[in-house]
């Protein structure tokens, strides 16, 4: 995998607007190529949301979810999810509610741990790259690299609520859903926090 300039990743942030994180992703994505990876912020609907990213989102709405599997049974499972937008008005449409209860019931199945990578304490993501690297002992120094780079992806895949696969269509993410409504909305859409219960579990 070619090597990912820092200046690349500041220069198609400024021109595309994209957040950080998705400006290295597209251009690993990309195998450094500048231009590919301005395509797939675009493909991926990334600059559209990023136009409203700087907004504040302080409106929106806490959505609740009961899993029932038995209609005549208590709950043993919810979520509650508060997902923001900049105004209101756009709170108040079946667009965003709708968007609510469909990442409600997501973490309800998918069980995510945080929201975003960067939620991430560092100790954690630190301990994670030395285990894989140990596992990996004995390979060339940039097979290790590579490999401790898919490992890490897959952990964020896995308990990062944006990073994980939308459970009604795996090819995308929960951020892509987000970053679609956004563009549509014309406003920052963003999970703030979540929480999950389940009976008997802490």
């Amino acid at each position: 995998m070619a090597r990912i300039d820092a200046q690349d990743v500041k220069r198609l942030r400024e021109e595309t607007g994209a957040g950080m994180m998705d400006c290295k992703r597209a251009l690993e994505e990309a195998d450094g190529d500048y231009e590919k990876a301005k395509e797939i912020i675009r493909t991926k609907n990334l600059a559209s949301h990023s136009k409203y990213a700087a907004r504040t989102a302080e409106e929106g709405v806490v959505e609740a979810y009961l899993h029932k599997p038995d209609p005549t049974m208590p709950a043993k499972l919810g979520v509650m999810v508060e997902l923001n937008c900049a105004t209101d008005f756009v709170a108040k449409t079946e667009r965003f509610q709708t968007l609510a209860r469909e990442i409600a019931l997501h973490i309800s199945f998918a069980d995510p741990v945080y929201v975003e990578r960067d939620h991430v304490p560092q100790e954690i993501v630190d301990k994670e790259v030395e285990i894989y690297r140990k596992q990996a002992e004995g390979k060339p120094e940039k097979v290790i690299e590579k490999i401790v780079e898919g490992k890490l992806n897959s952990f964020f895949a896995e308990r990062c609520l944006v990073d994980q696969p939308y459970i009604r269509d795996d090819s995308k993410t929960i951020g892509v859903l987000l970053a679609e409504a956004s563009a549509e909305l014309k406003e920052p859409v963003r999970v703030r926090r979540f929480a999950r219960f389940r009976v008997g579990v802490e």
